[in-house]
């Protein structure tokens, strides 16, 4: 890979980028590629959900302390560069936190537009990567918010006419939402099973993440020794992700790794080809 090719990937919530994409950063990252992560809210609304950390320390610092936990999660990942978007956390849906001023929510579209096209102009990514709009019932205003801007955003970048003061014209090539792929979570399900433990997951629950087949893969990337570093990066949120959690963990670190052993992305948009492809790298068609 040549050091001119660029990845910036644009997630919510601190996190958001250890738990989609992690392996697939962290291999193109190896490879040479400039890697880039927005983060769009601080994460100030997130719940402590590992017991040790629920302190009153932690919870009065609440946002440095999340940020201190991304930058480490960025340094196991491979993000070369951190850039905050600068919104607060809007919370879950339907709750008070979505009406805060200073929320991811409440920003009006165009300024949080303009402020992705700015990093795009400064970093000149060929590839984008960002959310569905489709999130499999999972209505977080913040995601939905994501796909939102990065759609806009990555139409707006290259247009002279659009936010003339955030630097030259630079139209990204390809487009990719990141999704979650149904086999590995049924395999995982499955090997709870197989290892008589019981596992984290509801009767329907697959029904309800995956109701919707309107956004097939076209890209899968196999992680080829960088299945470790979704298992880390997650560590790293020592506030968010409890180590005893079932949901993240609970199998033998092996198992985990064989079932996540590759991430799946789909084509949105591309100005060097069809979208309706089948891939195994991010940047085909580009030079």
């Amino acid at each position: 890979m040549s050091a001119r090719h660029c990845i910036l990937s644009v997630h919510a919530h601190p996190d958001d980028e250890s738990s989609k994409g992690a392996g697939t950063i962290a291999k193109y990252h190896a490879a040479g590629v400039h890697t880039v992560l927005v983060t769009c809210t601080g994460g100030e609304e997130g719940e402590i959900l590992n017991p040790s950390m629920d302190r009153d320390d932690v919870r009065e610092n609440i946002a440095k302390v999340r940020l201190a936990e991304l930058e480490r999660a960025c340094e196991i990942i491979g993000f070369d560069e951190l850039v905050m978007l600068g919104y607060r956390d809007s919370g879950m849906e339907d709750s008070p936190a979505n009406t805060h001023p200073e929320s991811f929510h409440q920003a009006p579209i165009s300024e949080a537009v303009g402020r992705l096209v700015r990093i795009i102009r400064q970093e000149q990514p060929q590839v984008i990567i960002t959310y569905p709009e489709d999130q499999g019932g999972y209505r977080h205003p913040d995601h939905l918010r994501v796909n939102e801007i990065s759609v806009l955003a990555f139409d707006a970048a290259g247009d002279p006419e659009r936010y003339p003061e955030f630097g030259e014209p630079f139209a990204p090539s390809k487009l990719y939402y990141s999704l979650w792929s149904k086999e590995q979570f049924m395999e995982r399900h499955r090997q709870f099973d197989v290892h008589g433990l019981e596992s984290p997951y509801q009767e329907g629950e697959f029904s309800r993440w995956f109701e919707r087949e309107s956004q097939p893969a076209t890209t899968r990337i196999e992680l080829d020794g960088f299945t470790h570093v979704r298992h880390e990066a997650l560590l790293a949120h020592a506030t968010q992700i409890d180590p005893s959690s079932t949901f993240w963990f609970g199998l033998p670190p092996e198992i985990e790794q064989s079932i996540f052993n590759f991430e799946l992305f789909q084509l949105k948009a591309s100005r060097v080809g069809p979208t309706d492809v089948v891939e195994s790298d991010l940047f085909t068609g580009i030079e």
